[in-house]
């Protein structure tokens, strides 16, 4: 069982790579971790019903490089939610993390997600059964707003109704959900950023770590977030262009910074080899290869031989090295 320190923890907070369903796999978050080894980092969100009624292996699994890592569960039944956290702290999870920020039609129905900003009671009460049930912290992540409620006394009693020991930290995505009528996708684009508002909580909660999350796209950004709130939180940057990883531990924790986009890939390679071994398949690994060199010449030659090459039923890790070897890097 592995579990940082809560100071270390803290401070690891300062930069986050968002949960993001479909690209923060375990093979995402291992070629991440190459890049910073400084960085949280997330799982996808898990629903409680999946953890409980599924393959926990395949779903909870993880490379113990990947720490500090954060478990995000979806629930809104607090004795699910005790048993997952049960679980994940068992595994070794640093921090289990409750979703109550997303907006997809799909979740709603099973009162999972941003639905949930609308019962503070019930997210409380969800928060202290995860709570009692782990020694591992219980975090929330959030919006600012439902709908076309975004006052910014609602956000502030919705955070102070849910505080308490068993939760004191809050990851903030500075945008309202809009749930009729907008797709996840155009949730995370439509509805204005307001970072004041998330500024204002840090000001008026200041015993609470407040991380920021919505639209940071480059470390200056960051940087500059870093100076009203505790922690940044990067999603689609992190992943389409996840080269900035690279000059995080030194722009953002100030630590030497090692990794290059020779010693990830070299690295991430030997990982494929390892996991195709034991069954994982290459397209399902190298896809997250491609954020590693956005804009680069010759990332667009790259992108195609793999598409092309990758699902075939002989493809190998010689298909991998044979597309990086189109990219200038």
């Amino acid at each position: 069982m592995h579990s940082s320190s809560l100071a270390q923890l803290t401070q690891a907070r300062r930069f986050c790579v968002a949960p993001m369903i479909d690209f923060s796999d375990r093979h995402y978050r291992y070629m991440a971790r190459l890049a910073s080894q400084q960085a949280c980092l997330f799982t996808e969100m898990i629903t409680t019903g999946a953890i409980l009624n599924g393959n926990q292996d395949y779903l909870l699994g993880y490379s113990p490089q990947e720490h500090p890592l954060i478990l995000q569960l979806g629930g809104s039944i607090p004795e699910e939610l005790a048993q997952c956290s049960a679980i994940g702290s068992e595994l070794g999870y640093d921090e289990i993390n409750l979703n109550v920020g997303c907006p997809s039609d799909k979740v709603q129905q099973h009162k999972i997600g941003a639905c949930l900003m609308a019962e503070p009671t019930l997210v409380r009460e969800c928060l202290q059964a995860m709570a009692a049930a782990s020694p591992t912290p219980v975090t929330i992540k959030h919006r600012i707003g439902l709908d076309d409620d975004d006052s910014y006394d609602t956000l502030s009693k919705f955070v102070d109704q849910v505080q308490g020991e068993h939760c004191q930290v809050f990851y903030v995505h500075a945008r309202n959900a809009i749930l009729q009528g907008l797709s996840p996708k155009q949730n995370r684009q439509i509805p204005p950023l307001q970072y004041d508002k998330v500024y204002r909580l840090k000001q008026d909660f200041p015993h609470l770590q407040i991380i920021i999350n919505g639209g940071i796209e480059t470390i200056d950004q960051c940087q500059a977030h870093l100076q009203k709130v505790d922690g940044v939180m990067l999603g689609r940057a992190a992943y389409h262009d996840s080269a900035l990883l690279l000059d995080v531990d030194q722009r953002i924790y100030e630590a030497q910074a090692t990794a290059t986009r020779q010693s990830v890939v070299t690295g991430y390679l030997a990982y494929m080899a390892e996991r195709n071994a034991l069954g994982t398949s290459w397209h399902h690994m190298s896809k997250h290869l491609m954020g590693l060199f956005h804009g680069l010449p010759g990332a667009r030659n790259m992108r195609r031989h793999l598409s092309e090459n990758i699902h075939t039923p002989n493809a190998s890790l010689a298909v991998i090295e044979d597309a990086l070897s189109l990219v200038d890097y």
